[in-house]
């Protein structure tokens, strides 16, 4: 029962900051945008890895991040490795290219990387950090893709937020506001009651999306109606 719980309540997140993604991009112009080459290559990666635990036995010994093992590589490569089983191995190939497309055309190829590599090295330095040996925050258990998948679609709560807070004068927007403020609030409450890690990296998402928010980011436009030229993804007002 408790793993039924856990696996609905992890799979209730990434639905919510799917919603919320889609919310911040507009789902209506999904269909006009550039391909998001960026996230092409990330799930060719995941692809990549998972064929290469098809034709290796020794991919998994070689490649995860098993702190028993030495090897600087293993905090990235096992992100490519998978051991969620048949269905584990699926959500993870799916949302991760769900989310990586998401956040490309949001942020932008270049910064969408950065913080999926944030989202791949921070959590094992925080462990670092309060003498963690065990990767209680990291969700992966040594290998797969949600961790870092789950911190990148956080990222997109944060400037959904800060839209909803700055909708003029129409006041508030309440559901976006729900929708962002739901991403940090569920991740707490699956890290207190479950020790899920993917809350917790997902609180880490938010913030660091928070922060991304301040950086300068050249500005965008929405796709163009049809029979024009599509333009670059908006970024948050």
């Amino acid at each position: 029962m408790d793993a039924l719980v856990f696996s609905v309540t992890t799979a209730a997140l990434m639905v919510l900051m799917f919603k919320g993604g889609l919310a911040l991009l507009g789902e209506g112009t999904l269909r006009g945008r550039r391909t998001p080459w960026a996230a092409v290559g990330l799930t060719v990666l995941v692809v990549a890895g998972l064929v290469t635990q098809l034709c290796w036995s020794g991919a998994m010994d070689a490649l995860d991040s098993d702190p028993s093992k030495s090897g600087w590589w293993r905090v990235v490569t096992s992100v490519f490795m998978q051991n969620g089983g048949l269905f584990g191995d699926a959500w993870n190939l799916a949302t991760i290219a769900v989310i990586a497309a998401l956040a490309e055309w949001f942020w932008g190829g270049p910064l969408m990387l950065g913080l999926f590599a944030a989202g791949i090295l921070l959590p094992t330095y925080i462990d670092k950090l309060w003498g963690e040996t065990a990767h209680s925050t990291d969700p992966r258990n040594f290998a797969g893709s949600s961790g870092a998948t789950y911190f990148l679609a956080a990222t997109l709560a944060a400037p959904l937020l800060l839209r909803a807070v700055r909708s003029g004068r129409e006041g508030l927007n309440v559901k976006e506001a729900l929708l962002a403020l739901g991403v940090p609030v569920l991740g707490l409450i699956m890290w207190f009651a479950q020790s899920n890690g993917h809350g917790l990296v997902a609180v880490y998402g938010f913030l660091l999306g928070a922060l991304a928010c301040l950086l300068p980011r050249r500005s965008a436009r929405r796709p163009a109606p049809a029979g024009r030229d599509a333009g670059e993804p908006s970024s948050a007002r």
